[in-house]
């Protein structure tokens, strides 16, 4: 326990010390002020209901004239930050000579990887509660409004599933880190990841759906492709990740599947019912999401963990 203790405090150390945390931190700050600011004076000069207006900040508008929310934000930057913490974790030490040196030490090969897997995750942790801070305060001088017991606790519940996000994303890329021998390799590997789930899984999700439940005219037909749809984006873990969030901070929200918006015709979700829904039912809508995203991230952690433990390592 101590050689794990001492491996997390120096990589937290070298991350908080970084230049690399300085500028991923004032680039998140930045982009993730920007939405809350637009989203802040749209809703002072145009909001009537004063249910959850709080958490309006971090959902958004369409109408706001903002380029994305701050959950948008959330969505894009978060992946970058994590691969960013992670890419260069174990051959970075290798190509720089250090590994074998902390290997000779009176250290078990298991703690490097556990230290500094778990001083990544805590420095994503204080990055985005530091954020959500931020932009919390900026909010409240904004709008004028105290956030309510509820918001609160759906935005802690927020800030604990975009963490696990984030822990996806730097798992993968540790992942990458200790299959290939390049730090520029692994980099690139975890970034066209990241680019294929995000920008391109969509339309190819969608047109796999039309080949092999084509949408047809009927409901039935109509309700197949949107299941079908539906199955293949949950692939992606910014899916599940938009679809858990969007339910978290919007309480009206049921379902974010897109076959609802499919079968209402007009482009919108429409919802079941008309009262919110309570913290504790929102998460169970959104269970399934939590714990594909904690399964994904566990399994790219034990992959990494494996064959880190088995390869050989020599002094160079």
């Amino acid at each position: 326990m101590s050689g794990l203790l001492t491996i997390f405090k120096k990589e937290l150390a070298d991350h908080f010390a970084s230049w690399r945390f300085i500028i991923l931190f004032s680039l998140v700050l930045l982009a993730g002020t920007f939405a809350a600011v637009t989203a802040a004076q749209h809703i002072r000069s145009t909001q009537t209901d004063p249910n959850f207006i709080f958490l309006k900040l971090f959902v958004g508008s369409s109408d706001s004239g903002s380029l994305f929310s701050f959950l948008d934000f959330v969505k894009w930057f978060i992946p970058v930050v994590g691969i960013a913490l992670g890419f260069d974790a174990i051959n970075g030490e290798k190509a720089s000579g250090t590994m074998s040196r902390l290997l000779s030490q009176p250290v078990y090969r298991d703690t490097v990887i556990n230290g500094k897997f778990m001083a990544g995750v805590v420095t994503l942790a204080v990055m985005l509660t530091s954020v959500i801070l931020l932009v919390a305060g900026f909010g409240m001088r904004v709008i004028g409004l105290p956030p309510t017991s509820e918001e609160i606790a759906r935005l802690l519940f927020f800030l604990i599933i975009s963490v696990v996000y984030g822990s996806f994303w730097m798992a993968l890329s540790v992942l990458f880190s200790v299959l290939f021998r390049r730090v520029a390799t692994s980099a690139l590997a975890s970034i066209g990841v990241w680019a294929f789930f995000v920008l391109f899984w969509s339309p190819i999700a969608g047109a796999l759906s039309r080949a092999i439940e084509p949408p047809g005219t009927t409901v039935e037909t109509l309700a197949r492709y949107g299941q079908m749809n539906l199955a293949l984006l949950h692939v992606s873990p910014s899916v599940l990740f938009e679809e858990a969030m969007s339910v978290v901070l919007d309480p009206g929200a049921r379902s974010y599947s897109q076959l609802l918006r499919l079968l209402t015709g007009n482009g919108g979700i429409e919802f079941l019912l008309a009262n919110p829904l309570s913290l504790g039912q929102s998460a169970v809508v959104v269970w399934p999401q939590m714990v594909g995203l904690f399964v994904l991230t566990v399994v790219c952690f034990a992959i990494s963990y494996v064959k880190f433990m088995r390869e050989e390592i020599r002094a160079t």
